[in-house]
């Protein structure tokens, strides 16, 4: 019986390779999980996720013109929870994005008008960049420093 592609299937591991794993759908009908489909994170040993003779749920991918079964794991299996990357750390550990420091505990502040809001948007943006550029100047000045004694 050939199998229904898209559709997800209870299976045994039949065999390990490698490059991936066989797993038995229904009598007879053995498909090939890639090892790239194991699982949602990088699988550098197969062995290390499943095991000969476990069941486990696959998703049909295709099936070729000779009758090959290309199965998948992952794709079986529920959808991993996204990221929010607003609210992740940045790369360079300055905290979450919407907050760079810490908020100073103060009494509530009144309603700005627009323009006022504006106004502190603009200077905390004019203190971020005027430190921002005296961290890049200094960098600079180092460099050049370090270059010059090389040439001395």
């Amino acid at each position: 019986m050939q199998p229904e592609i898209g559709k997800i299937y209870e299976g045994k591991v039949t065999g390990i390779t490698k490059f991936g794993a066989f797993v038995e759908i229904e009598p007879g009908t053995t498909g090939m999980v890639h090892i790239s489909e194991v699982a949602n994170t990088f699988v550098s040993e197969i062995k290390d996720h499943i095991t000969e003779g476990q069941q486990v749920k696959v998703k049909v991918l295709s099936v070729s013109e000779d009758g090959k079964i290309s199965l998948s794991i992952k794709k079986a299996l529920p959808a991993p929870p996204k990221k929010d990357f607003r609210s992740s750390p940045r790369p360079d550990n300055r905290g979450p994005r919407n907050d760079r420091r810490a908020p100073e505990k103060s009494a509530p502040k009144e309603p700005q008008t627009p323009e006022a809001a504006f106004e502190d948007m603009l200077n905390k943006f004019k203190a971020s960049s005027d430190e921002r550029m005296g961290d890049i100047k200094k960098n600079i000045d180092n460099k050049r420093r370090n270059t010059s004694r090389r040439r001395g």
